[in-house]
């Protein structure tokens, strides 16, 4: 019998508690920084970010340009950060404005997302380059399943879980990107 801490343990209980150890450290559930190494999420506060519309709904978003950017999107972010954004007179934000990311493209093309390494379930819209939107789905965390546009589409917007039934946006809604966010793209 080793001995550790307060507690006896068998050789068999020290090999499973060396293997859980082992995994949570593999999969970033501990470590002195959350476990999760700076290149599998994107430092949000230094990402452009812009407001866009559908219809009366205001949406605070990251912008992804860059390939590395897209390729991380919202992995490793937490369901606080995508909380409902207070209202803020010297910024600008309307009561209710939404947290989200809106990945822009070069061209409409049929795309497909998944939620490897993201730990927050997530909504996500493909969007037309006209600004319509072709297909919403609802992602579970960690899910390595497709979700595909079914339709080509440019952009593709994600937000908290569950939030797109709750504003009754849908396919077939319009979104404002300002022309700045378009002149921009690659």
């Amino acid at each position: 019998m080793v001995k550790v801490g307060l507690y006896r343990q068998s050789p068999l209980g020290q090999f499973w508690a060396i293997t859980l150890t082992l995994v949570m450290v593999l999969y970033g559930w501990v470590g002195c920084d959350g476990g999760v190494s700076p290149e599998y999420r994107n430092d949000l506060d230094a990402m452009q970010t812009t407001r866009i519309q559908i219809g009366p709904h205001t949406f605070e978003v990251w912008l992804a340009t860059e390939p590395a950017q897209q390729e991380r999107g919202l992995m490793q972010v937490s369901e606080e950060q995508l909380a409902p954004i207070p209202p803020d007179a010297a910024r600008g934000l309307p009561d209710g404005a939404e947290a989200g990311m809106l990945f822009i493209f070069d061209s409409d093309q049929l795309r497909s997302f998944w939620m490897y390494n993201t730990i927050t379930p997530l909504d996500i819209a493909y969007i037309r380059s006209d600004g319509t939107i072709v297909k919403i789905h609802t992602m579970a965390p960690l899910e390595t399943r497709l979700y595909p546009s079914i339709e080509p589409a440019q952009f593709a917007l994600e937000v908290r879980a569950g939030l797109f039934v709750d504003l009754g946006i849908g396919v077939g809604d319009h979104v404002e990107i300002p022309d700045t966010v378009l002149k921009d793209t690659p």
